[in-house]
């Protein structure tokens, strides 16, 4: 699978129960709990991350940006 870790960004699953979910999508909106959780994601590795781990981060970033270049983002909510 590691082909596949080369052409997709990762997805991954974890548990959380529907109203925590639900609460969070009011809070943030419902199109922004990916970006919000990103950002999480991107300040614990920030703070408490070794130079392997910000390495990454680094490395991800900037396949996050090829990714968003290529695809040109989402069209803007109600366009």
């Amino acid at each position: 699978m590691a082909d596949q870790d080369e052409k997709h960004t990762y997805s991954t699953k974890f548990r959380i129960p529907r109203r925590m979910w639900d609460a969070y999508g009011r809070v943030v909106g419902d199109r922004e709990r990916g970006a919000d959780l990103l950002n999480h994601v991107r300040l614990v590795i920030q703070e408490r991350g070794d130079e392997r781990d910000l390495a990454d981060l680094a490395a991800a970033e900037e396949e996050l940006a090829a990714r968003h270049s290529r695809k040109g983002g989402r069209p803007p909510k109600g366009a």
